[in-house]
């Protein structure tokens, strides 16, 4: 089976096109490799994957419809998995405009792909930061995501709403996730895990917001992978109970549903820092700092409708998945 992916040199992508490609699949990446973050570490991860004789790859940047659209013409894929965003929920606050390019007008080109190319399965990313202002624990698919706090989350509200009247009227099945703060091996250097094995093994003091009481669903990579992996062959479908007067936003009379990707196990921060510390060996310099605007203080996967729909079962924990993380960094920049 043929399968397009966007972001495939990203975190997240990188990981998913290498499974993919050991299961037999025929990969094509698509990737801006955009200098968000160093580039180097995307062009490490796109060196990996086109060892593969079963990948080939296209550097072109999501709002270049011309590009994209002769990509799809000829490699004809089936499956299409849309990863690439402009990510980041603090560089929303700095350059808004960049998440409108990436993540409107660039996702409405992979639509258009989707609905031209007739693919079997859509398949895309959303993000835990859509629950917004939302205090309700555990975070549901049914609830209501109605108060994005950045730009970031409303692009990514906005795709879901796109994705939807694209399933609707064109009928292609489509399945949307929301990820829950994903770490390990080949992580983006802009999340927190990175920043802090960095400043602890160069002894710089690390910046903990909300003096530390933050709580987040910390999913490991591998656990992100197999619930979308799980699902790419079971393309969504109407639910055919759906009723207008008691809707419920998780599914619809079209081919298209959300599902929560998390770990379903809330840390704090602080037990997360000493998870890191002990892999490292070394303590922490904390520099404690107010709640940033834009964050919410603790997220939390309800995975219930991916465990009964797909059998997902997240199996990493903190300690396992931060110490992989610390390896991988320590042999990558050649640390002791």
């Amino acid at each position: 089976m043929k399968v397009l992916i966007t972001g495939s040199a990203g975190f997240i992508g990188f990981h998913l096109s290498k499974l993919l490609l050991a299961e037999g699949f025929t990969v094509h990446g698509y990737d801006g490799l955009t200098d968000y973050y160093d580039p180097t570490l995307k062009q490490n991860r796109n060196k990996i994957l086109i060892t593969n004789p079963n990948f080939t790859s296209t550097t072109g940047m999501l709002e270049d419809e011309d590009k994209l659209y002769k990509v799809a013409e000829e490699f004809k894929p089936e499956i299409i998995i849309h990863l690439a965003a402009q990510a980041g929920v603090r560089y929303s606050l700095e350059n808004p405009r960049s998440y409108i390019n990436s993540n409107i007008v660039g996702t409405f080109n992979v639509m258009e792909v989707a609905r031209k190319e007739r693919i079997k399965h859509l398949l895309m990313a959303s993000t835990s930061s859509v629950y917004g202002a939302n205090l309700k624990m555990p975070f549901v698919e049914k609830d209501k995501t109605d108060t994005q706090l950045t730009i970031y989350a409303a692009t990514k509200k906005a795709n879901e709403s796109m994705a939807h009247s694209y399933s609707y009227l064109w009928k292609i099945p489509t399945t949307m996730f929301r990820f829950f703060t994903v770490y390990g091996p080949w992580g983006r250097p802009d999340m927190a895990l990175f920043k802090f094995t960095k400043n602890i093994l160069d002894e710089k003091p690390i910046d903990v917001f909300n003096h530390g009481k933050h709580t987040r669903d910390f999913t490991y990579i591998d656990d992100i992978v197999d619930g979308v992996i799980k699902s790419l062959d079971a393309p969504s479908s109407s639910n055919l109970n759906w009723n207008s007067s008691k809707p419920d936003p998780a599914t619809s009379s079209a081919p298209w549903n959300i599902y929560n990707i998390g770990n379903s196990q809330p840390v704090q921060l602080m037990d997360y820092i000493k998870a890191l510390e002990k892999a490292l060996n070394k303590k922490a310099k904390i520099n404690f700092l107010p709640l940033q605007p834009g964050d919410v203080p603790n997220t939390y996967a309800n995975v219930d409708n991916l465990k009964k729909k797909f059998n997902y079962k997240p199996s990493t924990s903190v300690d396992v998945g931060v110490s992989n993380f610390v390896k991988w960094y320590k042999d990558f920049y050649k640390n002791d």
